[in-house]
Order: structure tokens, then C-alpha cells, then sequence
């Protein structure tokens, strides 16, 4: 939660998700959308019916995940 506000609250339908794999992965299982200012949806293609993680951008960052990398603006 940063500046208040429950991530899991926003709503992620209709969010763009994107293969964020970070090696030679072809099958795209990790998937990365950004949902609101300062805050992503990780999820896992392989398991669709998982609700993906909701994490801040300085939690992203704090385990080695750049956005931009992926083509997303932060």
C-alpha cells in the first residue's frame, strides 16, 4: 500500500498485460500490466485462473523490475 491506497482494490479488467520475462524464456509465462499511477499487476500466463500480485513501482524496483524494460512507461 503506498499513499493510501489498496492496490487490490483497483479494478485490473481490461488491463494490458505484457510478457515481462527476463531470459530466454519463449513460452511468456510471467505477465506485467501497469493498473493505476504507481501501480502493476504481475501474473502468470500459465495459471489464469491466479489473481496477480499488485505491487508499487518502488516495490518493483526493489526486486530488480524495470517496467521499461518491457515496454511499459513508468
Amino acid at each position: 500500500m503506498q499513499n493510501g491506497t489498496d492496490l487490490y482494490a483497483l479494478d485490473i479488467k481490461g488491463a494490458s498485460f505484457v510478457r515481462a520475462c527476463g531470459g530466454p524464456c519463449t513460452e511468456g509465462c510471467v505477465t506485467l500490466a501497469r493498473i493505476g499511477d504507481d501501480a502493476w499487476a504481475l501474473g502468470d500466463s500459465k495459471r489464469p485462473d491466479a489473481q496477480p500480485l499488485r505491487f508499487t513501482t518502488e516495490e518493483l524496483g526493489s526486486a530488480g523490475i524495470d517496467p521499461a524494460r518491457f515496454g511499459l512507461n513508468v
